[in-house]
C-alpha cells in the first residue's frame, strides 16, 4: 500500500523559508520520479517541481530560483526547499509520484502572511 507523508509545513512571513519532507512507502521509491504539488483555495492542484530517479530537477516558473527538490533514496524521502516564499505561494503541498500519480496524502499546509 503506498503511503505518503508530508510534513514541514507552516505559516511564515514573506520572504521566508521553509523545508517541506515527504516520505514515501510502498513504492520503489529510488526507481520513481517524484514532484512536488500544491492546491491553493479554488485553483487546480498544479506540480511546482520534480526530480528524475536519476536527480534531474525541473520546476514550474513560479519556482524558479526559490524552490530546490531533493530526494535521498536511503531515506525513501523528497524535499523542498522554498526561499523567499510569497503570500501566493500559500496552498497544501503533497508529493507524489510523476507524472503519474498514487493516492494523495494529506499534505501539509504552508501559510505566506504577514
Amino acid at each position: 500500500q503506498v503511503q505518503l507523508v508530508e510534513s514541514g509545513g507552516g505559516l511564515v512571513q514573506p520572504g521566508g523559508s521553509l523545508k517541506l519532507s515527504c516520505a514515501a512507502s510502498g513504492i520503489r521509491f529510488s526507481f520513481n520520479a517524484m514532484g512536488w504539488y500544491r492546491q491553493a483555495p479554488g485553483k487546480q492542484r498544479e506540480v511546482v517541481a520534480r526530480i528524475s530517479a536519476g536527480g534531474i530537477t525541473n520546476y514550474a516558473e513560479s519556482a524558479k530560483g526559490r524552490f530546490t527538490i531533493s530526494r535521498d533514496n536511503a531515506k525513501n524521502t523528497v524535499y523542498l526547499q522554498m526561499i523567499s516564499l510569497k503570500p501566493e505561494d500559500t496552498a497544501v503541498y503533497y508529493c507524489n509520484n510523476f507524472p503519474n500519480t498514487y493516492n494523495w496524502g494529506q499534505g501539509t499546509q504552508v501559510t505566506v502572511s504577514s
